[in-house]
């Protein structure tokens, strides 16, 4: 599965090195979830493959209690793209286990 979606970055407000994450459409969320049953590793977690901009790597999404899953983006990619807290930005995801 391979989809495209505009988000918001967002950080957590537990420390200043927050984590930073993009939240991914709710109805996207449940497609993503009813495809990927018992395929979920730890934490219910999925992997993929994510493009932002010029930046491609691998990581997991995570369920978040609101119900959509919540795409980390990682500093070097934030830096790399010049993307901040608050900033709209384009991601194009694939599901790497499917």
């Amino acid at each position: 599965m391979n989809v495209t979606f505009d988000g918001v970055l967002v950080r957590t407000e537990t420390s200043v090195d927050a984590w930073h994450f993009v939240m991914l459409p709710l109805e996207l969320s449940e497609d993503i979830r009813e495809l990927t049953a018992g395929f979920t590793r730890g934490f219910r977690s999925i992997r993929v493959e994510v493009t932002l901009g010029q930046s491609r790597w691998r990581t997991s999404i995570f369920p978040s209690k609101a119900g959509s899953y919540m795409l980390p983006v990682k500093r070097a990619v934030r830096d790399a793209e010049g993307i901040v807290e608050g900033d709209d930005v384009e991601v194009a995801l694939d599901l790497v286990d499917l």
